[in-house]
C-alpha cells in the first residue's frame, strides 16, 4: 500500500504538462533512433544526453528513459519493412515480420508490435512496482556460474530454431563463438586472433556484423532477383484483424513473462529475451511450420518481450545501482550527472523522483501506443517506394550505422564482408540466428566461465554444487534430447526464415 501511495503521487507529477512534454519528445526521438539502422538505443541515448542538460533531474531522466523504450520499439519498423533491424533487439522481428510485409500484412505486423510493446511494457512496469526489491535481491544472488549456465541455456534454445537442421545450427554457433573470441583476452590482456590488425583489438563490432548479415545480404539477394519494389504484394490491411489479435494473445502473455524475468538479470542483454520468447512460442505452437513464413505470433512474442525487458531492466538499476545493459549503463551515467545515485537508498532518499520516473514508464508506453498505431499506415506506405531508391537508402543507412559508432572505415569493410558472407549462408540454407546470438553471448560466457573456474580452482564440480546453475544446465540436455527424439515436430530454419 505504501508503494501504491508513492506511485499515485508519482502519477500526479508525471502527468503535469512539462513532464508529459519530456516523455512525448523522448518517445518521438527514441522511435526515430530505432528506425535508423545501426544507431541503436545505447548510442542514441548517449548522443542525446546533452539535450537534457538544461532540464531538472526528474525531467532529464524521464526524457532519457522515454528515448530508451521508444528506440526499443522503433527498430521494429525497418525490421518489418526492409528486413534491416534498427537495433539489436529487433533482429528476431525480421524473421516473421518481413515475411508478413511480403504478404501484404505489414500493417498487421506493425500494429501487433505496437500493441504487444504497450502490453508488455505496461505489465512489466506493474510487476516492477509490486516486486522490485525482492526480485532485485534474487538477481543479486546470480554469480558467474549461474550466468554461464544461463548463457549456455540461451544458446541451446536458439539452436532449436534450426529444427531438423541442428548440425548446421551447431556449426553456426561455433563460428559465432570463434568470431566472439577475436580481440583482447579478458584475463591476460593479450591480443588474440587479431593478426596484427589494431582495429580488431576491441573485437568485431556487433553493429557492422548485423548490418552486413541482414541489410547488405538482403540487398544482394534482392538485386539477384531483380526486384523493382521492396515488397511485391499489395497491402491488404493497415491493422491486425480480430483473428490475428486472438492468435497473438498467448504470445503477448508469454513474451511479457520472458522479457520481465530476463530483464531482472544484469548482463543478459536485450536480444536474449526476444530470441527466447520466439523459441518458446514456436515450441508451444500447434503449427510450428508457420514460423519463419509470416506467423504473427512470432512478431508479437518478440516485440512484447523486447519492451517488457526494457522496463524490467530498470529494476537492477533503480534498486541495486547495477546497469543490466549498455543502454542502462548510459542511463546510469545520466543519473549520476544529474546528482542522483541509483541503488537501495534511492527509494528512501529521493522517493518523489524515483516514483515519478516509474509513473512515467506507464505514461511513455501509452504515448508510444497512441503515436504509433495511427502512424502504421504511414510507415507501411514506405513499401510503395521503388526498390532502387529504397536500396540506395538502406545501403546509406547501413554505411552510416557501421561508420558512425566508431568513425572507422574498417567497420564499413567488416559490414560489407559479412554482407557477402550472409548472402552465401542464405544461398546454402545455413541459419544465421545461432551465430548472431553466439557472437553476443561469447564474451560474457567466456568471462563467466573463467571467473567460475578461478573461484573453484579449476574444478567443473562447482556447477554441480550450485543448484540454480545445475537447473539451468539441464535445459540444454532436455532441448537436445527433444530435438533428437522428436525431430519431425520442428520445422527447419530455411532461407525464407531470415529474409
Amino acid at each position: 500500500m505504501e508503494a501504491l501511495g508513492h506511485l499515485l503521487q508519482g502519477f500526479a507529477a508525471a502527468l503535469t504538462p512539462g513532464y508529459l512534454l519530456y516523455a512525448f519528445t523522448g518517445c518521438m526521438l527514441g522511435t526515430l533512433i530505432g528506425v535508423l539502422p545501426g544507431l541503436g538505443p545505447a548510442a542514441g541515448t548517449a548522443i542525446l544526453i546533452p539535450l537534457t542538460f538544461s532540464l531538472d533531474a526528474t525531467g532529464a531522466i524521464i526524457m532519457l528513459c522515454a528515448i530508451y523504450y521508444g528506440a526499443m520499439y522503433g527498430g521494429t519498423i525497418t525490421s518489418v519493412l526492409i528486413n534491416v533491424p534498427g537495433e539489436a533487439a529487433s533482429v528476431v522481428t525480421c524473421i516473421d515480420g518481413h515475411q508478413m510485409a511480403k504478404q501484404g500484412r505489414a500493417g498487421s505486423a506493425l500494429g501487433i508490435a505496437a500493441i504487444g510493446s504497450f502490453v508488455g511494457g505496461t505489465l512489466a512496469t506493474v510487476a516492477l512496482v509490486a516486486v522490485a526489491m525482492p526480485l532485485a535481491s534474487l538477481a543479486l544472488k546470480f554469480g558467474p556460474a549461474e550466468f554461464f549456465a544461463l548463457m549456455v541455456a540461451g544458446l541451446c534454445l536458439v539452436v532449436g530454431l534450426a529444427g531438423n537442421n541442428m548440425l548446421a545450427a551447431l556449426l553456426m554457433t561455433v563460428i559465432g563463438l570463434l568470431f566472439a573470441m577475436i580481440g583482447v583476452d579478458p584475463v591476460r590482456g593479450a591480443p588474440r586472433f587479431t593478426f596484427g590488425v589494431e582495429e580488431l583489438y576491441d573485437g568485431i563490432g556487433f553493429v557492422p556484423v548485423v548490418m552486413g548479415l541482414f541489410g547488405v545480404a538482403e540487398l544482394l539477394l534482392a538485386a539477384e532477383k531483380r526486384q523493382t519494389h521492396m515488397v511485391e504484394a499489395e497491402l491488404k490491411s493497415w491493422m491486425p484483424t480480430k483473428a490475428e489479435c486472438r492468435q497473438s494473445v498467448g504470445a503477448i502473455g508469454r513474451g511479457t513473462v520472458v522479457g520481465f524475468v530476463l530483464g531482472l538479470i544484469p548482463g543478459v542483454g536485450a536480444i536474449v529475451p526476444t530470441f527466447m520468447a520466439y523459441v518458446l512460442e514456436k515450441r508451444v505452437s500447434k503449427t510450428p511450420e508457420r514460423f519463419g513464413k509470416g506467423a504473427i505470433e512470432g512478431v508479437a512474442s518478440a516485440e512484447t518481450a523486447n519492451n517488457a525487458y526494457a522496463n524490467a531492466s530498470m529494476v537492477p538499476l533503480l534498486a541495486l545501482g547495477i546497469p543490466s545493459s549498455p543502454t542502462i549503463a548510459v542511463l546510469m551515467g545520466a543519473f549520476i550527472v544529474n546528482g542522483i545515485t541509483p541503488g537501495p537508498f534511492l527509494f528512501k532518499e529521493q522517493p518523489a523522483l524515483v516514483w515519478t520516473v516509474i509513473a512515467s514508464f506507464f505514461v511513455g508506453n501509452a504515448l508510444l501506443l497512441i503515436l504509433n498505431l495511427p502512424l502504421v499506415g504511414l510507415w507501411a506506405k514506405l513499401l510503395k517506394i521503388p526498390f532502387s531508391y529504397m536500396c540506395a537508402g538502406v545501403l546509406i543507412f547501413c554505411v552510416i550505422g557501421a561508420y558512425g559508432l566508431k568513425q572507422s572505415l574498417f567497420d564499413v569493410w567488416v559490414m560489407l564482408g559479412f554482407g557477402i558472407l550472409g548472402y552465401l549462408l542464405r544461398k546454402l540454407d545455413f541459419p544465421i540466428a545461432p551465430a548472431i546470438l553466439a557472437l553476443i553471448l561469447g564474451p560474457m560466457m567466456e568471462k563467466s566461465l573463467r571467473t567460475t573456474l578461478e573461484i573453484s580452482g579449476g574444478s567443473f564440480g562447482i556447477f554441480l554444487d550450485r543448484p540454480v546453475a545445475l537447473a539451468l544446465l539441464t535445459i540444454p540436455v532436455i532441448v537436445i534430447a527433444f530435438l533428437i527424439f522428436k525431430p519431425r515436430s520442428l520445422a527447419p530454419l530455411r532461407e525464407s526464415d531470415i529474409e
